[in-house]
């Protein structure tokens, strides 16, 4: 194996596992929040299954041909990333809520196996680069160093650009394809033709049921996964990674469900008169604009709003 092969192999596998972990935040919030236990159930979740894979690929390495398993190791982790949204989606539901350990366990059902195949790659990797003995603390940093420059590239990646531009299981189809076609290739360049047509059906059936099943979030935004819930028979809830964001009653604009929102409005009604020029910082479901107009006729309205996608989910669903 050539060194700039080495150095490709081990830097997208890296990139991988922190694809695979940024998009564990996303695809968890719906059932475990976004909290700061989500989060560290997440990053100690990956960094057990980069622990456990980076010395069970070691071993591998030292008792069989490391050649012949890197291209398999491929196809299992590109296999493994993604069924991890269909997986999610499954186990999610019984685990919403609760304490620190369902995130743990959702984590760890999900992304552990994948992050500890991926990582086990680069060992072999290594171990195919160690011809001299007297080279290896400069094969072993090299490659320590690829890895590393791989997982911030797949995290600046996949946190600035991916997730705000595609829905989580494009991402990992994508994900999941480039894995598996490295497999194939490492494959057939090492002679490993017996798990090419098994790893292409598996790896076949994986996406066929990543791309049907139905997405995680209502809605997914570049920044929330948004779901809208009928409470009552006009009233509409905006949930934003589960979190109970806007009440609007679309049938009357003028009730206020939340405690906040109805000091808001008695601050409003008792301390100003006639038309008010308002300006917002953030739209959520735009319960108080609306509330606003309702109240004082003739006020201005200013909605400074990130998420693109809520404003038209506020006039689709929420009657703005």
């Amino acid at each position: 194996m050539s060194d700039g092969t080495a150095r490709f192999l081990v830097f997208t596998s890296a990139a991988a596992i922190l694809v695979l972990e940024i998009m564990a935040g996303r695809l968890m919030a719906p059932f475990t929040g976004v909290t700061l236990e989500s989060f560290t159930a997440i990053i100690g979740t990956v960094l057990a299954g980069i622990s456990l894979g980076s010395w069970a690929g070691g071993r591998m390495a030292d008792t069989y041909d490391p050649a012949r398993l890197i291209g398999p190791a491929f196809l299992l982790g590109g296999i493994l990333a993604m069924l991890s949204g269909p997986l999610i989606q499954w186990l999610g539901p019984p685990l919403r809520g609760g304490t620190s350990l369902n995130a743990v366990v959702l984590a760890g059902l999900a992304f552990f196996v994948p992050a500890m195949v991926l990582s086990g790659i680069t060992p072999m990797v290594i171990k195919l680069r160690l011809a001299d003995l007297d080279d290896t603390g400069k094969v072993v940093g090299r490659m320590s160093a690829f890895g590393t420059a791989g997982a911030i590239a797949g995290t600046f990646i996949t946190g600035f650009l991916l997730v705000a531009a595609f829905p989580s299981r494009f991402v990992l189809l994508g994900l999941g394809g480039v894995l598996i076609l490295l497999g194939l290739w490492s494959a057939i360049s090492s002679g490993g033709s017996k798990v090419l047509l098994p790893g292409v059906l598996v790896a076949v059936a994986s996406g066929a049921l990543t791309a049907t099943v139905s997405g995680i979030c209502q809605i997914e935004s570049a920044y929330s996964c948004i779901e809208v819930v009928e409470a009552s028979q006009t009233g509409r809830l905006l949930l934003m990674d589960s979190v109970r964001h806007s009440f609007v009653d679309i049938a009357d604009p003028t009730h206020l469900e939340f405690r906040y929102a109805r000091v808001f409005g008695d601050v409003i009604l008792t301390q100003t008169d006639g038309t008010q020029d308002a300006l917002y910082i953030g739209g959520g479901g735009f319960t108080f604009p609306q509330w606003l107009k309702a109240v004082r006729p003739g006020s201005t309205n200013t909605v400074l709003e990130l998420d693109r996608a809520l404003p038209d989910i506020a006039h689709e669903r929420l009657g703005l």
